[in-house]
C-alpha cells in the first residue's frame, strides 16, 4: 500500500518491534554478520574452556590465597599513579607541540613510538642501570617505566583530538578574553578533548594491569607476576585468577567509559566553555 501525500506517493513502511518502522533498524550484511560470529567465537570459546576447567568454587578460594591482596592493591596503585602521571606530561606536552612546534609533530611522533619497537627487556635493563638507588627500593619506579610504556597511545589519542580542534582560535579566544595558560587549558581545551581523555585513560590504566615483563625483571609481584608464580602450585586456582582478573579490567574499564560519557554529556561544547572563560574574567556580569 501506498499513501498520496501532496505530489508524492510515500510507499508504507510495517512496523516493527516497539512501533519502529522496518526501515528505522539497522540491516547488516550477511558477511559482516559471518565476522562478528566469528570473532565471538575466537574470545568466548577459550572463556568458556576456561571457566569449564577451573570451575565456579575455584573464584571464592583466589581471594584467600596468600599474597593476592598484596599484589592486587599494588597493580592498582601503579594503575592510579601511570595514568595521572601520563596525562600530566602528554597533554601539556602535545598542546604544546600542535601551537608553538607544529614542524616537530613527525618527529614527536617518531619519538613516541619507540617505546613499542624497542624491546621491553632491553628498556627494563637500561633502566635498571641509571636510575638511581631511593627509586630502585620503591614501585615508584615501575610506574615511571609503565609511563614510557604508555607514552605511543596517550600522545596519539591526544594528537587525535588536538588536530580535531581548531586549536589556534580556541586559544586565541580564550586568551582575549582575559584567560591564562592554566585557565585555557582547565576550561576551554579539557572539555574539548575528554574523548582523547578517556582513551588515553583507558589504555593505560588496561596496559599497567596487565604488564607482566617489566614487573618480573623489577623483581615487584603485581597481580600478572602473581598469577604466573601461582601457576606453579596451582593450574585451577591460577586459571580462576586470570579469569577474574580480566573480569575485573572490564568492570574498571566499563566504569571508566561510563563516567567519562556522563561527564561528556553534561559538557558543553567550546562556545560553553569560552563563555564560562569570559564570565568569569569579567566578574559573571
Amino acid at each position: 500500500m501506498a499513501a498520496v501525500t501532496g505530489d508524492e506517493i510515500v510507499p508504507d513502511v510495517a512496523a516493527g518491534p516497539g512501533g519502529r518502522s522496518a526501515a528505522a533498524w539497522p540491516r547488516l550484511p550477511v558477511w559482516r554478520w559471518v565476522i562478528l560470529l566469528v570473532v565471538g567465537g575466537y574470545f568466548v570459546i577459550p572463556l568458556i574452556a576456561a571457566l569449564r576447567f577451573t570451575g565456579v568454587s575455584s573464584f571464592p578460594s583466589v581471594i584467600h590465597q596468600e599474597g593476592f591482596s598484596a599484589a592486587f592493591e599494588l597493580s592498582i596503585k601503579l594503575a592510579v599513579i601511570t595514568t595521572a602521571a601520563t596525562l600530566v606530561l602528554m597533554l601539556p606536552t602535545a598542546v604544546y607541540v600542535h601551537l608553538r612546534l607544529p614542524r616537530l609533530r613527525r618527529l614527536m611522533e617518531g619519538i613516541t613510538i619507540l617505546p613499542i619497537v624497542i624491546p621491553p627487556v632491553v628498556l627494563i635493563v637500561g633502566v635498571l642501570e641509571i636510575a638511581p638507588g631511593f627509586l630502585k627500593s620503591t614501585p615508584y619506579l615501575l610506574a615511571l617505566e609503565y609511563v614510557i610504556l604508555a607514552m605511543p597511545f596517550a600522545y596519539r589519542s591526544f594528537d587525535a583530538g588536538l588536530r580535531a580542534l581548531d586549536l589556534q582560535t580556541l586559544v586565541e579566544a580564550a586568551h582575549s578574553l582575559g584567560a591564562g595558560w592554566r585557565s585555557t587549558l582547565w576550561r576551554v581545551l579539557l572539555p574539548n578533548l575528554r574523548a582523547s581523555l578517556l582513551s588515553a585513560t583507558v589504555l593505560t590504566v588496561a596496559l599497567v594491569l596487565g604488564e607482566f615483563t617489566m614487573a618480573s625483571l623489577d623483581l615487584y609481584q603485581t597481580f600478572p607476576v602473581w598469577i604466573v608464580a601461582f601457576d606453579q602450585t596451582s593450574g585451577p586456582i591460577s586459571v580462576a585468577a586470570s579469569l577474574l582478573a580480566l573480569f575485573v579490567t572490564w568492570i574498571f574499564l566499563l566504569a571508566i567509559s561510563m563516567i567519562g560519557g556522563r561527564r561528556s554529556r553534561r559538557a558543553g561544547g567550546a562556545e560553553v566553555s569560552l563563555f564560562s572563560v569570559s564570565r568569569r574574567s569579567t566578574g559573571g556580569s
